[in-house]
Order: structure tokens, then C-alpha cells, then sequence
């Protein structure tokens, strides 16, 4: 065993899509991160909504307390969604290919999301009985990996060292929220997160089963919500592979624990 980096950085994303929130630890249940992407908004056939389609939806802040979660956009009074009160309507919702139970949030948050961001749409959260399988391609055999409403995993890492090469080849350096991480590590070469395919962080576990391709969400300014060309440009130069673009790793989680900033990451070889 060695250990490979440390973590820096830890985020969730409460809303899938909107603005992130920066934690000094945070604890994993089945799913990953606790309320990591618990809620997202679907259009009126109950099919996910992003930023790819609503770019808006990166100026929505989030904020989380032990009853509310909060939320707050330019022009907008703040909302509060109960985090106790699960009696709303129970739906089924589409993210990507996986059809989902989730419970519609009521007509205060769709008509909040709605007038802000100019179209029909509804806030759902995760079903207290939601099951979601990852990938079974990439998900190691020895485990029953769950995932939330994320596109795909239940955790993305990325190294400091990464985004720094990326930035030393873009005009203008770009902050690491574009890539929406949930663990950022230091102390490794760029790109090393590629080749990790086991190691522990705290007291958990992790299996990096997938790089992470890229879309255009990437290219969308967090403070402005204006999307440009890059950073997909400079990417596809020295990082695209099988017709995709990848950033990052993509992880699942062995066991439930906890994971603070400044744990190593010490990788286990079978």
C-alpha cells in the first residue's frame, strides 16, 4: 500500500445541476455522498433537466441546514424544501436510460424554478425506497453499487495537478467547479487519478471504475451561466479516446463511512 494524494477539496450537489456546496467531510450512504444529487428537476414527462438544456441553472445556489434545503437565485426569494417531509405525490422520473421513483417537491418549487428559469418544470427528490444500479459494465462484481440521480456514479474525482496542466494549455484558467467534482485530491501527477482503480480514503473503501467523459456543461460559466467552446476544445487536443473527451474518475464506494478533507488516499493493490 502507498499512498497516492490527499484530499483538498470535498462537494455535493443537492440539485442535480445547480450550484455545489464545499464541506469539510461528509458522510456516504448507499446512494454516495449524503444528499449528493437527492433532487432534480424533470420536464413534464418526468425526463431529467440540466444545465445542457437550462443554462440558468448554474447561478441556483444551494445551502443545507439539519431541516431545510435551501435555495437562492439572482431576483429570486429564497426557498426552503423540508428535508423531514416526504408526503408529496410519488412519480416516476427518467434519468437517462433509468426510469426512477422519486416524490414530486409540490407547486411552491415548481413554480420557483419555473419563473426563474422560463419553463415548465417541477422539483422531484429521491423515493425513500429509490434503487438505482450503476453500470454493471464497470461496477466491480463484488459489489451492489447504487447511484442518485448523478449521470451515471455515485462519486467523481479529480486532481489538483490535472486542472493545472488543462489550465497551463487555455488561454484563460478555469476554477475546478466547472468540472463539478466530488473529491478533489493533491500530491500526484496530472492525470494519475486514470490509473487508480482501488484505494482507501479515511475509512472507506473506493473502486475508480470509469474516466469520466465530458460534455458541453463544462464549457458553462458558474457566475454568468453563458456557455463558451472551452474547455472541450483544448481537451479533445490531448484527451479524447474513443470518440469521448474525459476529465476526471468516476468512483463507487465499498461501504458507508465518512470522508474528510486532508485524508490520504493510499492505494490497495490485490
Amino acid at each position: 500500500m502507498s499512498t497516492i494524494a490527499k484530499v483538498t477539496a470535498i462537494y455535493i450537489y443537492p440539485v442535480k445541476s445547480c450550484r455545489g456546496i464545499s464541506l469539510t467531510a461528509a458522510n456516504l450512504d448507499r446512494w454516495g455522498l449524503e444528499f449528493d444529487r437527492n433532487w432534480m428537476l424533470v420536464d413534464r414527462n418526468g425526463k431529467f433537466l440540466t444545465q445542457r438544456q437550462l443554462h440558468r441553472m448554474a447561478l441556483i445556489e444551494t445551502a443545507l441546514d439539519d431541516r431545510y434545503l435551501r435555495l437562492n437565485a439572482p431576483g429570486m426569494s429564497e426557498l426552503s424544501i423540508s428535508l423531514l417531509d416526504r408526503s408529496g405525490e410519488e412519480v416516476n422520473a427518467v434519468v437517462w436510460h433509468d426510469l426512477v421513483k422519486a416524490i414530486d417537491c409540490g407547486t411552491e418549487a415548481a413554480a420557483w424554478f419555473s419563473s426563474f428559469l422560463g419553463v415548465s418544470c417541477r422539483l422531484v427528490q429521491m423515493h425513500q425506497d429509490f434503487d438505482r444500479p450503476t453500470d454493471p459494465t464497470y461496477t466491480p462484481a463484488s459489489l451492489s453499487g447504487q447511484v442518485t440521480f448523478a449521470d451515471g456514479f455515485p462519486l467523481l474525482l479529480i486532481s489538483e495537478a490535472s486542472l493545472a496542466d488543462l489550465n497551463a494549455r487555455l488561454a484563460e484558467p478555469l476554477p475546478m467547479n466547472r468540472f463539478r467534482p466530488n473529491v478533489v485530491v493533491s500530491g500526484c501527477a496530472a492525470f494519475a487519478e486514470d490509473r487508480w482503480q482501488k484505494m482507501q480514503i479515511g475509512e472507506v473503501l473506493f473502486y475508480g471504475v470509469k474516466p469520466c467523459s465530458r460534455c458541453m456543461i463544462t464549457t458553462i460559466d458558474r457566475n454568468t451561466g453563458i456557455d463558451d467552446k472551452e474547455p472541450l476544445i483544448t481537451l479533445a487536443s490531448y484527451r479524447f479516446d474513443r470518440g469521448k473527451i474525459f476529465f476526471g474518475q468516476n468512483l463507487i464506494h465499498a461501504a458507508q463511512g465518512t470522508v474528510h478533507v486532508g485524508d490520504h488516499a493510499i492505494e490497495i493493490s490485490d
